[in-house]
């Protein structure tokens, strides 16, 4: 049996979804030089880029990234760890579901950085008013496809754990989470760009520390080529986030997938 050997050059070919990304920063570049705009708020890639270079050898951007990432992290995982004991609850019980709906309903619209002045007076400045607003806003996503998630296990499933005899704790671990995992990977990474995207909004807002603060500093001080560098690295974040969350997921379901082969 042959095998078809692969074309070297594809393994040098650029990925697909980087074309379009270069082709508006080519496109802004021209612009800037063929219209030479002077502006207070705007700056060229030219100006960005090298920026962005400098900010991380000098530290300053990954000191603010670490800042940004803890507060991320534990607010996803307070919100994660209330939004899937609620959940599974609320699909387990049909009874508590209708107690807790309307309070949740009520609840799920507000949005997070409204209660930063409550948050603000709890804790004040620092990580914690931090994380308590990131981690409402993780709770969401996690309770609701957790919640829909159990309702949806087949029947069967829920008999046989009852024929077992098992204990709540023994039907959430044995039967629940394993069935329910793929929606609940889905809820974490959702959770998780909400997490980053309020963590650096409540920088931006009134928190001195992270992303946000290094955004809301070179805006005051009229540095627009700071201020893009410091939006173009939290898009970098997000992007490495999400291709972490993503890695991990196919690795837990490749080795599931792989132990189920070999048995």
């Amino acid at each position: 049996m042959t095998t078809r050997p692969l074309n070297p050059s594809k393994k040098h070919r650029m990925p697909r979804g980087l074309w379009l990304p270069l082709v508006l920063v080519v496109a802004i570049e021209i612009w800037f030089a063929l219209s030479h705009v002077q502006s207070t708020t705007l700056a060229p890639p030219s100006e960005i880029f090298p920026t962005l270079v400098s900010l991380l050898f000098k530290g300053d951007l990954l000191q603010a990234t670490g800042q940004t990432i803890a507060a991320t992290a534990v607010g996803l995982a307070v919100g994660g760890f209330i939004g899937l004991v609620l959940g599974t609850i609320l699909g387990l019980s049909r009874t508590a579901d209708r107690l807790i709906e309307v309070t949740l309903e009520v609840s799920r619209p507000v949005p997070p950085v409204a209660l930063i002045p409550i948050a603000l007076m709890v804790f004040g400045f620092g990580y914690r008013l931090e994380g308590s607003i990131v981690a409402f806003g993780a709770i969401w996503p996690v309770l609701i496809l957790t919640r829909d998630a159990i309702a949806s296990i087949e029947r069967q499933l829920m008999e046989y754990a009852a024929l077992l005899g098992l204990g709540f704790w023994d039907k959430v671990t044995r039967i629940i989470l394993p069935a329910i995992l793929p929606q609940l990977f889905v809820a974490v990474r959702l959770s998780a760009g909400i997490s980053l995207i309020l963590a650096v909004t409540v920088e931006i807002t009134i928190n001195p520390i992270g992303l946000g603060s290094g955004i809301m500093t070179a805006s005051m001080a009229m540095n627009p080529a700071r201020m893009l560098a410091y939006l173009v690295w939290i898009g970098v974040v997000g992007v490495a986030l999400n291709t972490a969350l993503l890695a991990l997921q196919r690795r837990c379901f490749s080795h599931g997938s792989s132990e189920r082969s070999t048995a």
